[in-house]
């Protein structure tokens, strides 16, 4: 099983030790650009074109509320949705 694989597995597992670059990986394979604001926050906004936004702060661990929208991103996707 590929590294991407088993990474799709901890997300959809609800991992509690989720690395925002992890997430980010995710994010950008399925199609998603990270954007960062002009100023010094710590949040990435990730945009897709027909899809809301999701923003996600540079934290690791990563807090369960963020993992659950990358969670339903890539299950809508996975859908065709």
């Amino acid at each position: 099983m590929s590294k991407f694989m088993k990474l799709l597995m901890r997300i959809k597992a609800m991992s509690k030790d989720m690395r925002f670059d992890e997430l980010r990986k995710v994010l950008e394979t399925y199609g998603y650009k990270m954007y960062s604001p002009s100023k010094g926050s710590s949040h990435r906004t990730f945009r897709k074109k027909g899809k809301p936004p999701i923003t996600i702060p540079e934290n690791d661990p990563v807090k369960r509320v963020y993992v659950i929208m990358v969670k339903e991103a890539v299950e809508e996707i996975e859908r065709g949705e």
